[in-house]
């Protein structure tokens, strides 16, 4: 049976002391650092670029986990996979060549995902699917942390679930979901079909971030546990 993943999303940390933490959130158990990079352009936030991707790098060995959330990536791709990025997430609707943006970060040796923003069918994901290793569902409009999840985005988990599973890529392709994810919610999330659950606020405004992801992972683990055996 697969695990749950939690991956905090630094948007909701303490820029100003950055590297204590991620190294905080290491240590408190986390499994992937989510990195949200905004060009202003894409989406209307402006955040980070390869240096500070570089310095987490140094700072921390968990998988480093970035969002691409800017316009023309495919400029970018080789740049982050460089500075220490270990996922890369693109969004399809600034990649007219969606396949060979994939290509070409697998190409980088990192593994390719692809963002479904809340209106994103998942019919774009038709050709694509079989090469990604990650599909980040989007229960939030991209672009600033601390907004409410919508709640069609556990329909949408559901059908990609149905669509993973029928194609037998269960084993290959993890789904992530990112916006407003929260103790009250993780379980819903997890049950509709989500494998990693990315939490920005909901850690990092937390006052013990140990706490937050064990209870976080066990509302998560006791979903997929309900999930396997209603399958059963």
């Amino acid at each position: 049976m697969h695990h749950v993943r939690i991956a905090p999303s630094i948007l909701a940390a303490d820029f100003g002391r950055l590297t204590e933490e991620v190294q905080a959130v290491e240590r408190a158990s986390a499994d992937l650092i989510h990195v949200d990079v905004m060009d202003g352009h894409f989406v209307p936030n402006l955040t980070l670029g390869p240096p500070v991707i570089a310095a987490l790098r140094r700072a921390t060995k968990l998988p480093l986990d970035v969002h691409l959330m800017i316009e023309e990536p495919e400029r970018w791709i080789d740049a982050y996979a460089e500075a220490g990025a270990d996922i890369l997430h693109v969004h399809p609707e600034v990649c007219p060549h969606l396949h060979r943006v994939v290509q070409q970060i697998r190409h980088a040796g990192k593994q390719a995902a692809v963002v479904l923003n809340p209106a994103t069918p998942l019919s774009v994901l038709d050709y694509v699917l079989e090469d990604l290793s990650m599909v980040l569902v989007m229960s939030v409009n991209p672009g600033f942390g601390g907004q409410s999840f919508i709640p069609s985005a556990l329909g949408k988990i559901a059908a990609l679930r149905r669509l993973i599973d029928e194609r037998g890529l269960s084993s290959t392709v993890s789904i992530s979901v990112d916006g407003g994810i929260k103790l009250d919610n993780a379980a819903a999330v997890v049950e509709a079909g989500a494998t990693v659950l990315v939490s920005g606020s909901g850690i990092f405004a937390t006052p013990d971030y140990t706490a937050t992801i064990a209870e976080l992972r066990a509302r998560g683990q006791h979903a997929l546990h309900n999930r396997a055996s209603f399958r059963l």
